[in-house]
């Protein structure tokens, strides 16, 4: 008798240990994967899934792991925009002209000299009533903005200098795949081909286009002044980017889980604010110091520009009833916020 009352409380001082292990096995299979993709690498966007990752840890543990897959490890971007459509990638971050053919309210920061400069843009997305508007701007389609952020201004990519308007006619471009980037290069004379990043170098290198549109910071992280020399700053758009995450995904977290990823991704957002508008000056000084020239139109050619911009970006967004009402309500913040 007393060695079975030995054997039980033996067992008995086995039961906590045992429930510790239970209940760590039951936590560690309730943790949250995040993968968090991008075709960019070392740039804002890069800048800002890391100082996400970070905060998202301070506030949950490991209770969410994140996994940052930047330089297109996840696909080009189209697919990494049907991943998070289809809940197969959690996040994706990617300049917002990319996901206008999913969203097309999107497509209104793409607007034509919608932004005075960075500092303008950072103002407009941190408006604390419209962040709240933003962040639900594609949730009929399924995803949720949990971050947006000043990416960079937009210039051209040339094999052969534009020094002026009329040096963009006839050429090939690459473009985002945004009706406020194609239109403007077709009203210019330019043929648009909008191409996923991953493919522009080899369509460059075979002569398939002349020219890219993008940031200056993407240029330098993917060292295009081996491919190119001269860059053109057109400054028709301050380039804004999202990180949206698939909602159905979103949904299924716990409240707290779900409250730490919104709270993570504003606070993210602000944070790399500043780094990202010093970033694009550090990259203006890489393209140079590796031999590429920077190059600005001549003021007439820049005003004519604009001014033919702002009309073929005015008729795109009208023939969207959706996408106008949406932009009407972009545009009061925009101008309530000028000239800080």
């Amino acid at each position: 008798m007393q060695k079975k009352i030995r054997t039980f409380l033996a067992l008995a001082s086995l039961l906590p240990a045992l429930l510790t292990a239970q209940q760590a096995a039951a936590d560690a299979a309730a943790e949250t994967t995040m993968r968090l993709a991008s075709a960019t690498i070392n740039d804002v966007q890069h800048e800002w899934q890391k100082t996400f990752a970070a905060l998202l840890e301070e506030k949950v543990g490991d209770r969410v792991e994140t996994q940052i897959f930047p330089a297109s490890q996840l696909g080009t971007i189209p697919r990494m925009a049907e991943g998070v459509l289809l809940g197969t990638i959690e996040s994706f971050i990617t300049p917002t002209a990319f996901l206008s053919g999913t969203a097309p309210r999107f497509q209104i920061f793409d607007s034509p000299g919608l932004f005075e400069d960075p500092e303008h843009v950072g103002r407009v997305i941190h408006d604390p009533v419209y962040r709240d508007r933003i962040e639900t701007l594609a949730l009929d389609k399924g995803l949720r903005v949990i971050g947006v952020i000043f990416n960079s201004p937009m210039l051209v990519l040339t094999n052969d200098p534009v020094r002026t308007l009329d040096d963009m006619k006839g050429l090939k471009v690459r473009t985002f795949a945004s009706p406020l980037q194609m239109e403007p290069m077709k009203a210019i004379g330019a043929s648009p081909l909008p191409l996923a990043l991953s493919e522009v170098v080899p369509a460059l290198q075979t002569g398939n286009i002349d020219a890219m549109l993008a940031g200056m910071p993407i240029l330098t992280a993917f060292k295009f002044y081996d491919v190119a020399t001269y860059v053109t700053a057109l400054r028709f758009q301050q380039i804004v980017s999202v990180n949206v995450v698939n909602e159905s995904w979103f949904q299924a977290q716990p409240e707290d889980i779900r409250a730490a990823i919104r709270a993570a991704g504003r606070e993210a957002e602000t944070a790399v604010l500043q780094w990202g508008i010093d970033n694009v000056g550090r990259a203006n000084q890489a393209w140079l110091d590796n031999g590429g020239e920077i190059i600005s139109l001549p003021d007439e050619d820049q005003a004519r520009m604009m001014a033919l911009f702002a009309e073929v970006g005015a008729k795109t967004i009208s023939a969207d009833a959706d996408v106008a009402a949406e932009y009407d309500r972009l545009v009061a913040v925009v101008n309530a916020n000028k000239g800080q």
